[in-house]
């Protein structure tokens, strides 16, 4: 409990630091948030009207004031008011979130299928056939970009075969399961078969550290079966980076797919913060950052007691 009490205090000084680089860094993209926003009807406004809509989403006063005013509506829970879609910010991330939280949930349960066992009978088959095949498959995990495996499905599943649910309709999982997992399951695995290639290759380089551990070699000594030892000994001790792997890829994961969401036509936190960058909305960009990194944190932070879960030596107890 101590240990959770420091690490969420550590919290606060993480997220005033992102929300300071975002809050200023968007800030230097050129061009002006009234003109993103209104298009070539921006040049039809009268200097009253354009004053107007400035002091209404607080353009009108000076970046630090706005800061200092943005910041004190987050302890609150308002993060703004989008100058593109007229709403809450908050409103707007509660309601895309779903769609990148499924997204990512299903994409981490494919790479876990298929990177876990892949990478544990690598190491157990060590240079074998089996061994080779791993490999290369996560070679070619790694090596494929996510843009140009979802370009290829959405041609053969869509063009060829003719039965990839049609893009730009999406539906919710509570409105109709079938439909919403048909549209969202060529998404997950295309983030999925790379994210299963960094899986597969952490799990068989720890499996096989561990496995040429002298507790190894005394539990085979003792004459335990190869799958007991395997499962016993082995597997545990080396999912500490697995663990650690897999922390990082959620965390990018629940901060959008940007590209996928674009190809698929998901409405997801990816989708929205990249035509908020585009449109200058200031709040929306911030708002996002901010819900992403306190994403960060907390995985980070269930991360770091996976870590003892997986392995009873590890205590954060005397040392927190």
């Amino acid at each position: 409990m101590r240990y959770l009490t420091q690490r969420a205090i550590a919290f606060v000084p993480t997220l005033i630091g992102v929300s300071i680089l975002i809050f200023f860094a968007i800030r230097l993209v050129p061009g002006d948030a009234i003109v993103a926003m209104l298009g070539t009807e921006a040049g039809m406004l009268t200097q009253t009207q354009r004053e107007s809509l400035e002091v209404y989403f607080g353009l009108d006063k000076p970046p630090v004031e706005q800061y200092f005013s943005w910041m004190g509506g987050v302890v609150t829970g308002n993060l703004g008011l989008s100058v593109r879609h007229g709403q809450p910010v908050l409103n707007l991330i509660l309601a895309r979130f779903p769609v990148t939280l499924q997204l990512a949930v299903m994409a981490l349960s494919i790479a876990l299928l298929i990177g876990l066992p892949i990478g544990i009978l690598s190491a157990i088959r060590h240079n074998s056939a089996v061994d080779l095949f791993g490999r290369l498959l996560a070679l070619l995990g790694l090596a494929t970009p996510n843009f140009l495996l979802g370009s290829l499905i959405i041609v053969v599943l869509s063009v060829v075969f003719k039965i990839l649910p049609n893009s730009g309709d999406f539906t919710p999982l509570h409105e109709d399961p079938g439909k919403n997992l048909s549209q969202l399951i060529f998404p997950a695995f295309t983030l999925g078969f790379s994210f299963s290639a960094s899986v597969m290759r952490t799990t068989r380089s720890a499996m096989l550290e561990v496995m040429g551990q002298d507790y190894i070699r005394t539990a085979r000594g003792k004459g335990l079966a190869g799958g007991v030892v395997v499962r016993r000994h082995a597997l545990r001790n080396a999912l500490i980076p697995v663990i650690t792997i897999i922390g990082v890829e959620l965390g990018y994961l629940l901060g959008g797919a940007v590209i996928i969401e674009e190809i698929f036509a998901l409405p997801g936190i990816g989708r929205l913060v990249y035509n908020a960058i585009s449109q200058r909305d200031y709040a929306l960009v911030q708002g996002v950052a901010l819900f992403v990194a306190f994403n960060f944190v907390v995985i980070n932070l269930i991360t770091d007691l996976l870590y003892a879960a997986a392995d009873p030596r590890i205590s954060y107890g005397q040392h927190a």
